[in-house]
């Protein structure tokens, strides 16, 4: 009987996230919200934090591993099949310059933000790791990937998402201006590298990217930045190696390979023989994004905001630094590359 009834709980609470997630799909298709440059994943983790730190609104404890399946085991899984937006003659098509320039993004953006973030500000060492991953990498999809190794507490994924909402909107808007005026002097197939190597959030490089009138950095930028998604996988692995070999603690010193990092990247080799018709891909990807949104919902709905302030301004910081070296050290990338 006791067992019958923590089943139904459990979906009864993942009935709750779905729909709470809905209402973030729903939000998230507005003009306005678009126009801001929110994605799905972004608005569903902002309703989360508003339930439950503007409206005082507390979920039951009964709901717990329902929120707890969400944020693990749902995650992982829908990490998994973000490989279905991914194919390897995709990246083959834009070039090897391409792949060096998120390479080099990836693993230089993020040993630099670790390094400031933890020598230099004294920052929380697992807030400093995936403020740093969600920069170098996707922005939210690399903080929840990233979170999925650490374990860490859910305020120190929101803060880290929160960083990545803030400089890849201003990014989003600058990097369009700045090509209209001829600040940036690249040609289209740079831009697009420049644009997809640096932004944050895939819904930042496709709203700057369509806001400049031109068809090959719209299409290339989108792919750039897709090979640094792929990256999540190897960028785990090494995050693994490197956590093991400098933890202190006997019981972190255990190298647990994450599996679902290495089935994101067999997906994307599925993907790219061209298997299943395109419309099913679309469905399969239209699901994953909501059940990723899922797991954004009960990670806000985690989040307090009283732990949030506690950190103090040290993330915005590290977070503004580490969009400097994008903006300004990505240009530089970028000309290095195309010089190969």
């Amino acid at each position: 009987m006791k067992e019958n009834i923590k089943n139904k709980n459990f979906y009864l609470g993942l009935c709750f996230l779905a729909l709470l997630t809905a209402l973030a799909k729903y939000i998230s298709s507005l003009q306005i919200v678009q126009n801001l440059g929110f994605s799905f994943l972004i608005v569903a983790i902002l309703i989360g934090m508003i339930f439950t730190n503007i409206f005082k609104v507390k979920v039951s404890p009964k709901f717990e591993n329902s929120f707890s399946f969400a944020t693990k085991t749902l995650l992982r899984t829908a990490i998994i099949f973000y490989g279905f937006r991914l194919t390897f003659t995709e990246i083959y098509d834009v070039g090897f310059q391409a792949i060096i320039v998120a390479v080099i993004v990836v693993f230089s953006t993020f040993a630099l933000g670790y390094f400031i973030g933890v020598k230099i500000l004294k920052l929380d060492k697992e807030i400093t790791i995936l403020t740093s991953a969600g920069s170098a990498i996707c922005g939210a999809a690399a903080v929840l990937a990233t979170e999925a190794v650490l374990k860490n507490k859910a305020y120190k994924s929101s803060i880290a998402v929160s960083t990545v909402v803030l400089f890849g909107t201003v990014a989003m808007f600058l990097y369009p201006y700045l090509y209209s005026i001829d600040f940036i002097n690249f040609l289209p197939k740079s831009m697009a590298m420049y644009i997809g190597g640096t932004l944050h959030e895939v819904a930042h490089v496709v709203g700057a990217a369509n806001s400049i009138s031109n068809d090959i950095i719209a299409k290339d930028a989108v792919v750039v930045k897709m090979i640094r998604v792929m990256l999540i996988a190897p960028f785990l692995i090494i995050l693994m190696l490197f956590l093991a070999k400098t933890s202190t603690s006997k019981e972190k010193t255990k190298i647990t390979i994450p599996w679902f990092a290495i089935f994101f990247i067999l997906v994307a080799l599925f993907n790219s023989f061209n298997l299943i018709d395109s419309s099913i891909i679309n469905i399969i990807n239209d699901i994953d994004t909501f059940c990723l949104a899922m797991a954004m919902m009960a990670l806000g709905i985690n989040t307090d905001f009283k732990s949030f302030f506690k950190v103090g301004l040290k993330p915005v910081i590290l977070a503004s630094i580490l969009f400097i070296w994008l903006s300004v050290g990505g240009y530089f990338i970028v000309n290095f590359a195309i010089t190969l």
